[in-house]
């Protein structure tokens, strides 16, 4: 005879002085002093989803360094463009992290 699950609410609710993982980990990063490190790695990772697919599949190189972000294009006409859009992807960027992690772009 297979036995049921049955879901109790008073088990399921958090008990005081419980930190929820998410608290724990920004803890952990402000604490270590980290979060730089972590929001500059999630704009790297996370480059196609900002900017779209059609400028990450031609961005060959992403990394940010003392605030300012490098990018190798390997498209000429795209880079022009990307040149003059600059405080637009600064302002992308930032509005995604909620903080003001980039102040410049950089082509190389």
């Amino acid at each position: 005879m297979a036995m049921h699950y049955r879901f109790d609410k008073e088990k399921a609710s958090r008990r005081p002085g419980i930190t929820p993982l998410k608290e724990a980990i920004d803890q952990m990063l402000d604490r270590y002093k980290l979060r730089s490190r972590f929001d500059q790695s999630y704009v790297v990772a996370h480059w196609d989803k900002i900017m779209g697919s059609a400028i990450a599949t031609r961005t060959k190189k992403v990394y940010i360094k003392d605030g300012i972000l490098f990018l190798q294009i390997e498209s000429a006409p795209l880079r022009n463009e990307l040149f003059r859009a600059k405080s637009k992807i600064i302002e992308l960027i930032n509005r995604e992290m909620g903080s003001d992690l980039v102040q410049d772009v950089v082509f190389i």
